[in-house]
């Protein structure tokens, strides 16, 4: 039930070849509900991949803080972020970042003992728990910026099974995954079920 490294790769692979039909579009759209741009809500993508990766590579991974790179903001109300894609490289420069940044967090998961810990500001993560963190983020992030550029998004229903019971194990069971991922992150209605406006990732180490 876990979520792995090859679930991190076919992760990256499908956001990248999702995008690459939109890179004509209108990457300043706001990404569905997010104050975010469908730009910005990529960068975060490939950002999520880096630092998630950076946490579980230190000799020693450390469970009370988290690497301290410096971040910034581009813009007032946008994501602070340790990385940004070069604008001047367009669409195509971007989606190589989130390809580069993915292939660092799938390394680091394959040859990082499961046991390992490290911070995040949700709970302290495994490995896998890394990993799951990664692939959930870039699932409904990707669902915003499909909302903004016009993009069909309809992740496998098994790798959204596992999100739910690694992060929402009182999710409901007897629903399509997929809208039931976007219901737990406050993304979508779920008939017969109060919307979810205040959730956040159930994050603690699997084991």
């Amino acid at each position: 039930m876990s979520i792995t490294a090859a679930d991190v790769e076919t992760t990256v692979r499908t956001t990248t070849a999702t995008l690459a039909d939109a890179r004509d579009a209108d990457w300043d759209a706001q990404a569905g509900p997010m104050d975010w741009t469908c730009w910005e809500t990529v960068e975060h993508i490939a950002d999520n991949f880096f630092f998630y990766a950076a946490q579980l590579g230190p000799r020693v991974a450390a469970t009370d803080r988290s690497v301290p790179f410096a971040w910034a903001q581009h813009r007032e109300g946008g994501p602070g972020l340790v990385l940004f894609a070069d604008r001047a490289a367009g669409p195509a420069g971007l989606l190589r970042c989130v390809d580069a940044c993915g292939a660092l967090l799938v390394a680091i998961v394959r040859s990082t003992p499961a046991d390992v810990r490290a911070h995040h500001d949700d709970g302290v993560l495994d490995t896998e728990g890394f990993a799951a963190m990664a692939v959930g983020e870039t699932l409904v992030h990707m669902h915003d910026v499909a909302c903004g550029l016009g993009l069909p998004w309809t992740p496998e229903a098994g790798v959204c099974g596992r999100l739910l019971a690694r992060f929402f194990p009182g999710a409901p069971t007897d629903t399509d995954p997929w809208p039931t991922l976007l219901w737990a992150t406050g993304r979508g209605e779920l008939p017969g079920h109060p919307r979810q406006p205040d959730w956040r990732w159930g994050a603690q180490p699997s084991g």
